[in-house]
Protein backbone atom coordinates (compact mmCIF):
# COMPACT_ATOMS: atom_id res chain seq x y z
CA UNK A 1 0.00 0.00 0.00
CA UNK A 2 1.60 3.04 -0.72
CA UNK A 3 0.87 5.42 2.01
CA UNK A 4 1.47 9.13 -0.16
CA UNK A 5 3.17 10.28 -3.01
CA UNK A 6 5.62 13.33 -3.23
CA UNK A 7 3.84 15.93 -5.85
CA UNK A 8 7.01 17.14 -7.03
CA UNK A 9 7.75 13.31 -8.41
CA UNK A 10 3.93 13.81 -10.14
CA UNK A 11 4.83 17.35 -11.51
CA UNK A 12 8.04 16.08 -13.46
CA UNK A 13 5.71 12.81 -14.30
CA UNK A 14 3.49 15.02 -16.22
CA UNK A 15 6.26 17.34 -17.60
CA UNK A 16 7.94 14.39 -19.07
CA UNK A 17 5.22 13.24 -20.97
CA UNK A 18 3.79 16.77 -22.15
CA UNK A 19 7.79 17.37 -23.22
CA UNK A 20 8.68 14.55 -24.66
CA UNK A 21 12.05 13.55 -22.69
CA UNK A 22 13.65 14.98 -19.39
CA UNK A 23 15.83 17.53 -21.16
CA UNK A 24 12.53 19.35 -22.49
CA UNK A 25 10.94 18.89 -18.92
CA UNK A 26 13.72 19.99 -16.89
CA UNK A 27 14.06 23.26 -19.40
CA UNK A 28 10.09 23.58 -18.73
CA UNK A 29 10.27 23.28 -15.24
CA UNK A 30 13.30 25.44 -14.75
CA UNK A 31 15.27 22.00 -13.21
CA UNK A 32 18.33 20.06 -14.30
CA UNK A 33 18.32 16.68 -16.20
CA UNK A 34 19.69 14.72 -13.86
CA UNK A 35 16.80 16.11 -11.46
CA UNK A 36 14.35 14.79 -13.37
CA UNK A 37 15.61 11.73 -13.81
CA UNK A 38 15.66 11.14 -10.18
CA UNK A 39 11.94 12.08 -9.73
CA UNK A 40 10.92 9.44 -12.15
CA UNK A 41 12.73 7.02 -10.65
CA UNK A 42 11.65 7.80 -6.82
CA UNK A 43 8.17 7.71 -8.90
CA UNK A 44 8.55 4.13 -10.00
CA UNK A 45 9.79 3.20 -7.29
CA UNK A 46 7.12 4.34 -4.75
CA UNK A 47 4.60 3.01 -7.54
CA UNK A 48 5.96 -0.21 -7.94
CA UNK A 49 5.31 0.65 -11.56
CA UNK A 50 7.61 1.22 -14.77
CA UNK A 51 6.13 4.20 -15.85
CA UNK A 52 8.76 4.55 -18.81
CA UNK A 53 9.80 1.89 -21.65
CA UNK A 54 13.77 3.51 -22.16
CA UNK A 55 13.96 3.04 -26.09
CA UNK A 56 17.10 4.25 -28.02
CA UNK A 57 15.25 7.23 -29.45
CA UNK A 58 14.23 8.22 -25.50
CA UNK A 59 11.18 7.65 -23.05
CA UNK A 60 7.73 5.80 -24.20
CA UNK A 61 4.85 5.57 -21.76
CA UNK A 62 4.33 1.85 -21.06
CA UNK A 63 0.80 0.91 -20.88
CA UNK A 64 0.19 1.39 -16.92
CA UNK A 65 2.21 4.50 -17.53
CA UNK A 66 -0.36 6.21 -19.79
CA UNK A 67 -3.17 5.15 -17.31
CA UNK A 68 -1.31 6.60 -14.71
CA UNK A 69 -0.94 9.52 -16.61
CA UNK A 70 -4.73 10.30 -16.40
CA UNK A 71 -5.02 10.24 -12.89
CA UNK A 72 -1.76 12.30 -12.83
CA UNK A 73 -3.29 15.01 -14.75
CA UNK A 74 -6.46 15.25 -12.45
CA UNK A 75 -4.48 16.09 -9.52
CA UNK A 76 -2.54 18.37 -11.56
CA UNK A 77 -5.89 20.18 -12.43
CA UNK A 78 -6.74 20.33 -8.54
CA UNK A 79 -3.69 21.31 -7.82
CA UNK A 80 -3.90 24.26 -10.19
CA UNK A 81 -7.63 24.96 -8.68
CA UNK A 82 -6.42 25.04 -5.47
CA UNK A 83 -4.20 28.07 -6.59
CA UNK A 84 -6.56 29.64 -8.11
CA UNK A 85 -8.97 29.40 -5.07
CA UNK A 86 -5.95 30.90 -2.93
CA UNK A 87 -4.74 33.30 -5.55
CA UNK A 88 -8.31 34.27 -5.44
CA UNK A 89 -8.17 35.48 -1.88
CA UNK A 90 -5.09 36.92 -1.61
CA UNK A 91 -5.49 41.32 -1.42
CA UNK A 92 -1.90 41.52 -2.30
CA UNK A 93 -1.20 44.03 -4.77
CA UNK A 94 2.27 43.26 -5.05
CA UNK A 95 3.55 40.24 -7.36
CA UNK A 96 3.20 38.91 -11.24
CA UNK A 97 0.39 38.70 -13.52
CA UNK A 98 0.88 36.80 -16.61
CA UNK A 99 -0.81 38.16 -19.41
CA UNK A 100 -1.30 36.22 -23.43
CA UNK A 101 -2.12 38.07 -26.39
CA UNK A 102 -2.02 37.91 -29.90
CA UNK A 103 2.41 38.72 -31.60
CA UNK A 104 0.67 41.79 -33.30
CA UNK A 105 -1.59 43.15 -29.72
CA UNK A 106 1.56 42.25 -27.89
CA UNK A 107 4.07 44.12 -30.13
CA UNK A 108 2.20 46.60 -31.25
CA UNK A 109 -0.59 47.41 -28.34
CA UNK A 110 0.30 46.21 -25.39
CA UNK A 111 3.91 48.55 -25.02
CA UNK A 112 2.01 51.79 -24.50
CA UNK A 113 -0.38 50.55 -21.65
CA UNK A 114 1.74 47.84 -19.63
CA UNK A 115 4.17 51.13 -19.66
CA UNK A 116 1.27 53.34 -18.23
CA UNK A 117 0.19 50.25 -15.55
CA UNK A 118 4.25 50.10 -14.40
CA UNK A 119 3.93 54.16 -13.70
CA UNK A 120 0.77 53.47 -11.98
CA UNK A 121 1.65 49.85 -10.03
CA UNK A 122 5.02 49.82 -9.61
CA UNK A 123 4.95 46.94 -7.67
CA UNK A 124 3.17 44.67 -9.99
CA UNK A 125 5.52 42.64 -12.51
CA UNK A 126 3.60 41.59 -15.78
CA UNK A 127 4.71 38.62 -18.08
CA UNK A 128 4.10 38.52 -21.39
CA UNK A 129 3.25 35.71 -23.38
CA UNK A 130 3.21 36.64 -27.56
CA UNK A 131 1.33 33.64 -28.55
CA UNK A 132 -1.63 33.33 -31.22
CA UNK A 133 -3.24 30.12 -29.51
CA UNK A 134 -5.56 29.33 -27.09
CA UNK A 135 -3.41 29.63 -23.76
CA UNK A 136 -5.55 27.45 -21.24
CA UNK A 137 -6.27 29.36 -18.01
CA UNK A 138 -7.38 26.70 -16.25
CA UNK A 139 -4.41 24.88 -16.16
CA UNK A 140 -2.32 28.52 -15.10
CA UNK A 141 -0.55 28.98 -18.61
CA UNK A 142 -1.96 32.83 -18.06
CA UNK A 143 -3.92 34.57 -15.72
CA UNK A 144 -5.62 37.02 -18.64
CA UNK A 145 -6.48 36.67 -22.01
CA UNK A 146 -6.60 39.20 -24.27
CA UNK A 147 -8.10 37.73 -27.70
CA UNK A 148 -10.10 38.38 -30.73
CA UNK A 149 -13.01 35.90 -30.16
CA UNK A 150 -15.27 34.98 -27.67
CA UNK A 151 -13.92 32.58 -25.41
CA UNK A 152 -15.26 29.31 -24.71
CA UNK A 153 -13.36 27.81 -21.80
CA UNK A 154 -15.09 26.61 -18.78
CA UNK A 155 -15.00 28.62 -15.70
CA UNK A 156 -13.66 31.99 -17.38
CA UNK A 157 -15.04 35.58 -16.67
CA UNK A 158 -15.18 37.19 -20.60
CA UNK A 159 -15.53 40.90 -21.19
CA UNK A 160 -15.95 42.25 -24.68
CA UNK A 161 -13.90 46.03 -24.43
CA UNK A 162 -13.26 47.17 -28.15
CA UNK A 163 -13.86 45.90 -31.77
CA UNK A 164 -10.95 47.13 -33.72
CA UNK A 165 -11.32 48.39 -37.44
CA UNK A 166 -9.43 46.24 -40.20
CA UNK A 167 -7.84 47.48 -43.42
CA UNK A 168 -6.37 45.88 -46.64
CA UNK A 169 -3.04 47.35 -47.81
CA UNK A 170 -0.12 47.59 -50.33
CA UNK A 171 3.30 49.30 -50.36
CA UNK A 172 3.39 52.20 -52.43
CA UNK A 173 6.24 49.71 -54.72
CA UNK A 174 3.34 47.22 -55.26
CA UNK A 175 1.11 49.30 -56.05
CA UNK A 176 3.13 51.31 -58.85
CA UNK A 177 4.07 47.64 -59.88
CA UNK A 178 0.45 46.13 -60.11
CA UNK A 179 -2.38 48.70 -59.82
CA UNK A 180 -5.25 48.86 -56.89
CA UNK A 181 -7.78 46.84 -56.91
CA UNK A 182 -11.34 48.21 -57.14
CA UNK A 183 -13.88 45.69 -56.41
CA UNK A 184 -13.23 42.49 -54.77
CA UNK A 185 -13.14 39.95 -58.13
CA UNK A 186 -9.36 41.75 -59.23
CA UNK A 187 -8.07 40.30 -56.16
CA UNK A 188 -7.51 37.09 -57.97
CA UNK A 189 -5.07 39.05 -59.72
CA UNK A 190 -2.97 40.38 -56.77
CA UNK A 191 -0.57 38.91 -54.35
CA UNK A 192 -2.19 38.20 -51.74
CA UNK A 193 -0.50 37.65 -48.16
CA UNK A 194 -2.20 35.31 -46.09
CA UNK A 195 -2.48 32.87 -43.13
CA UNK A 196 -0.30 28.95 -43.41
CA UNK A 197 -2.91 27.27 -41.16
CA UNK A 198 -5.67 29.38 -40.18
CA UNK A 199 -8.51 30.23 -42.20
CA UNK A 200 -9.76 33.39 -40.88
CA UNK A 201 -8.63 35.76 -43.63
CA UNK A 202 -10.26 32.97 -46.35
CA UNK A 203 -13.36 33.03 -44.23
CA UNK A 204 -13.73 37.12 -44.53
CA UNK A 205 -12.87 36.28 -48.28
CA UNK A 206 -15.85 33.92 -48.83
CA UNK A 207 -17.98 36.27 -46.38
CA UNK A 208 -17.50 38.84 -49.18
CA UNK A 209 -18.33 36.48 -51.91
CA UNK A 210 -14.98 35.31 -53.13
CA UNK A 211 -14.59 31.49 -52.98
CA UNK A 212 -10.73 30.86 -52.22
CA UNK A 213 -8.77 28.67 -50.75
CA UNK A 214 -5.07 28.53 -49.10
CA UNK A 215 -3.55 28.51 -52.57
CA UNK A 216 -5.09 32.12 -53.54
CA UNK A 217 -2.28 33.60 -51.22
CA UNK A 218 1.21 33.60 -52.79
CA UNK A 219 2.98 33.97 -49.30
CA UNK A 220 1.57 32.15 -46.09
CA UNK A 221 2.69 32.47 -42.68
CA UNK A 222 0.96 31.96 -39.21
CA UNK A 223 2.93 35.27 -38.05
CA UNK A 224 0.89 38.30 -38.11
CA UNK A 225 4.00 40.32 -37.57
CA UNK A 226 5.58 38.57 -40.37
CA UNK A 227 2.90 39.03 -42.97
CA UNK A 228 2.80 42.35 -42.07
CA UNK A 229 6.34 42.87 -42.69
CA UNK A 230 5.94 41.32 -46.11
CA UNK A 231 3.50 43.59 -46.90
CA UNK A 232 5.27 46.87 -46.17
CA UNK A 233 8.32 45.13 -47.81
CA UNK A 234 6.28 45.13 -51.64
CA UNK A 235 5.65 41.63 -51.59
CA UNK A 236 1.63 41.73 -52.39
CA UNK A 237 -1.75 42.86 -50.38
CA UNK A 238 -2.10 42.36 -46.82
CA UNK A 239 -3.94 43.20 -43.43
CA UNK A 240 -3.77 44.95 -40.53
CA UNK A 241 -5.59 47.33 -37.51
CA UNK A 242 -6.42 50.26 -39.52
CA UNK A 243 -4.87 52.29 -36.84
CA UNK A 244 -1.66 50.26 -36.99
CA UNK A 245 -1.17 50.20 -41.08
CA UNK A 246 -2.03 53.88 -41.18
CA UNK A 247 0.83 54.56 -39.06
CA UNK A 248 3.15 53.29 -41.81
CA UNK A 249 4.16 55.03 -43.91
CA UNK A 250 5.52 52.91 -46.62
CA UNK A 251 2.22 51.30 -47.19
CA UNK A 252 -1.51 52.64 -48.51
CA UNK A 253 -4.88 51.79 -47.67
CA UNK A 254 -6.85 49.88 -50.37
CA UNK A 255 -10.41 50.88 -50.39
CA UNK A 256 -12.88 48.86 -52.32
CA UNK A 257 -16.66 48.43 -51.94
CA UNK A 258 -16.94 45.53 -49.09
CA UNK A 259 -16.16 46.38 -46.09
CA UNK A 260 -14.08 44.90 -43.98
CA UNK A 261 -15.54 42.81 -40.37
CA UNK A 262 -14.49 44.24 -37.16
CA UNK A 263 -12.00 42.13 -34.82
CA UNK A 264 -13.40 42.32 -31.21
CA UNK A 265 -11.13 42.08 -28.46
CA UNK A 266 -12.07 39.69 -25.43
CA UNK A 267 -10.72 39.93 -22.34
CA UNK A 268 -10.73 36.82 -20.55
CA UNK A 269 -9.75 35.82 -16.82
CA UNK A 270 -10.32 32.50 -14.51
CA UNK A 271 -13.33 33.25 -12.35
CA UNK A 272 -11.84 32.01 -9.50
CA UNK A 273 -9.71 35.02 -10.48
CA UNK A 274 -12.17 37.63 -9.89
CA UNK A 275 -11.19 38.81 -6.15
CA UNK A 276 -7.63 38.92 -6.84
CA UNK A 277 -7.28 42.65 -6.19
CA UNK A 278 -4.03 42.18 -8.10
CA UNK A 279 -5.45 40.95 -11.14
CA UNK A 280 -8.63 43.07 -10.92
CA UNK A 281 -6.10 46.22 -11.03
CA UNK A 282 -4.47 44.83 -14.28
CA UNK A 283 -8.04 43.78 -15.92
CA UNK A 284 -9.25 46.91 -15.43
CA UNK A 285 -6.48 48.76 -16.90
CA UNK A 286 -6.41 46.67 -19.50
CA UNK A 287 -10.03 47.52 -20.26
CA UNK A 288 -9.89 50.81 -20.05
CA UNK A 289 -6.88 51.42 -22.08
CA UNK A 290 -8.16 48.95 -24.88
CA UNK A 291 -11.59 50.43 -25.07
CA UNK A 292 -10.02 53.52 -26.27
CA UNK A 293 -8.36 52.18 -29.75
Amino acid sequence: MIDSLDWTYVQSFIAVTKHGSLSAAAKALGASQPTMGRHIKALEEDLRLQLFERTATGLELTVIGAEILQYAEQMGVIANQLALVAGGRSQAIAGTVRITASEVVASYILPDILSALHLAEPEIQIELVASDRTENLLQREADIAIRMYRPTQMDVYARKVADLKMGMFASHAYIERRGVPRVIEEFLHHDVIGYDRSDQIIQGFQAAGLTVDRNFFSFRCDSQPVCWRMVVAGYGIGFNQLDLGAAEPAVRQIAIDTALPVLPIWLTAHSELKTSVRLRRVFDFLAAHLKML
